[in-house]
């Protein structure tokens, strides 16, 4: 049976709160409705779209938690962290970021998420980056999302060692290892 109007938006907005990660098209599918509706349904209940809620997810838990880089200049959007040990981010690749002749994204944008993640998952006030090792696996092109997956590997007295890998979908486009130094010699402490 069909739900109401008045029901289903009261579950899309449960659900929302619930996972502010899911999709439109995810939505539509779990309420058996055109994702046209599903975007009605947000805009009656004044819920932004995907993007928006991410960004406003990442500002409210990550501000306060990323020491070494304000959240505004980290490339990508951070969904999790947990500082000195891993963290998660997307990038939605744009018109903006490719080649114009053949659509695929240029490397320094992938480059630069994976770096820029590295640096924020570092529990310091300043973090550089000494060294990268990185690879280039698979194109990416215009209208991917790249999920980049940053770990650390190990610490050594002013230096963290964090491997990055990339992904569209499930495909590896990118990966890296990344030698960051940090201003204090125990990776936590206070500087």
């Amino acid at each position: 049976m069909k739900r109401t109007k008045r029901e289903r938006q009261a579950l899309l907005k449960n659900t929302i709160a619930d996972n502010p990660f899911i999709t439109d098209d995810e939505l539509a599918k779990t309420f058996d409705v055109s994702v046209q509706t599903i975007r009605l349904d947000r805009m009656e209940l004044a819920i932004p779209e995907l993007r928006e809620r991410i960004k406003h997810v990442a500002e409210q838990t990550f501000e306060d938690e990323v020491r070494s880089l304000p959240i505004d200049e980290i490339i990508g959007e951070i969904i999790d962290v947990e500082l000195d040990e891993s963290a998660i981010s997307i990038f939605d690749v744009r018109e903006e970021h490719v080649f114009q002749r053949n659509r695929i994204a240029r490397g320094h944008h992938l480059f630069a998420q994976a770096n820029s993640l590295a640096v924020a998952l570092i529990n310091d006030d300043l973090a550089l980056t000494a060294h990268a090792n990185i690879q280039f696996c698979r194109q990416v092109k215009e209208g991917d999302r790249v999920v980049a997956k940053a770990k650390v590997k190990k610490r050594d007295n002013r230096r963290t060692f964090v491997e990055v890998r990339s992904y569209v979908e499930q495909t590896l486009v990118f990966e890296g290892e990344f030698e960051m130094y940090r201003s204090s010699e125990e990776g936590g402490q206070e500087a």
